[in-house]
């Protein structure tokens, strides 16, 4: 449950400026989960299970002018197990006619504009494939890249006159780390378009666009990402099913070429009463190769998962977990990044 804050700026008091600007409104929301996971590798290593506790906390600050245009932004406080520094948003305004204008960490407007297909929840998981020599995507997004000097603009609902449709435009400028050779984005360009429909009562969301982004590297042969990616949900009463799809090429770190990516995801969930039940699969392979040649090698990553999730109370939710992961790369089975995995917990949010 979210709380509504009045925030004071001590600078401007201290100043003695404090009747020049008035304090902006903001809430706050996050959520701690702790529960146990456990997983079986194909090469028997890390089997057994461990305790998995996370936290977030999330703010959002916002004001509207006179003119009444919404000033947003926010930050984050998390753990995650990973970092418990604050992660500051950029900045969003928000028209009158619905329409929006992105800046600061924007610049990837396809990767709004596509439908959520449902997924497995919980925290279960192999191992770190991302850290491996394995190429192949693990979402459809997989190719999101820009630089954080840039803009999204997101059109209001019925866009151009066209019930159900909404689109969005970005670009990004520069390279946060220019004056070195790297595979960071610099220049991007996104586009993406979200249509929703109804046919009797089914609700369809329909959404896809691309991405394709430059970098500072004039060893690499591809662009930092040249991206595709579609998706799409058919909603009727508690049942929900969707399928996503990409496609492209990119550069994997700094000096991994990746060529001919694939990935496509399935995914369904029921809501009966208080219980979610959901499944969701993951199909994708690439073909990889050094700095400066055609991926030749393929990689590919399989996954099949399911979850039910329990509503015990307000903002608590039980949640029971379990994925089947297969990686590949060049060819071979990685029994270390292959497996399954089972997740058992509770999520409290406010």
């Amino acid at each position: 449950m979210k709380k509504e804050l009045l925030i004071a700026s001590a600078l401007v008091g201290s100043m003695g400026l404090a009747g020049v600007a008035e304090a902006a409104t903001a809430s706050f929301a996050g959520n701690v989960r702790n529960g146990v996971s456990g997983s079986d590798k194909d090469d028997t290593t890390n089997a057994g299970h461990s305790s998995d506790q996370k936290a977030s906390l999330t703010f959002s600050i916002s004001e509207t002018t006179d003119n009444g245009t919404k000033i947003a932004t926010g930050f984050n406080v998390y753990d995650e197990g990973a970092n418990d520094a604050g992660d500051p948003s950029g900045l969003t305004l928000t028209f009158t006619d619905g329409s929006s204008l992105a800046l600061i960490e924007a610049g990837n407007a396809a990767t709004g504009r596509i439908a959520s297909v449902p997924g497995a929840s919980g925290e279960q998981g192999i191992g770190a494939v991302a850290s491996s020599a394995n190429a192949a995507p693990t979402a459809i997004t997989w190719g999101s890249a820009s630089d954080n000097v840039g803009f999204t603009y997101t059109s209001a609902a019925d866009a151009m006159g066209i019930e159900g449709m909404t689109f969005g435009i970005s670009a990004s400028f520069g390279d946060d780390t220019d004056g070195t050779i790297s595979s960071n984005a610099e220049t991007s360009y996104s586009a993406g378009v979200t249509y929703v429909t109804t046919a009797g009562d089914t609700t369809v969301t329909i959404g896809g666009g691309f991405i394709n982004a430059d970098d500072s590297n004039p060893l690499t042969v591809n662009d930092k990402t040249d991206v595709v990616m579609m998706s799409a949900t058919a909603v009727t009463g508690d049942l929900t099913i969707g399928a996503g799809w990409g496609s492209g090429s990119g550069v994997d770190g700094n000096t991994t070429e990746v060529d001919s990516a694939q990935i496509l995801t399935m995914g369904a969930s029921y809501v009966s009463g208080d219980m979610t039940m959901s499944v969701g699969m993951m199909d994708s392979e690439a073909k990889d190769g050094a700095e400066g040649s055609n991926g030749t090698e393929t990689d590919t990553l399989e996954s099949i998962s399911a979850s039910v999730d329990y509503a015990v109370a307000a903002g608590v939710t039980a949640t029971v977990g379990y994925t089947d992961v297969s990686a590949g790369n060049e060819g071979s089975s990685v029994p270390g990044n292959s497996g399954s995995a089972w997740y058992i917990g509770a999520n409290i949010s406010f």
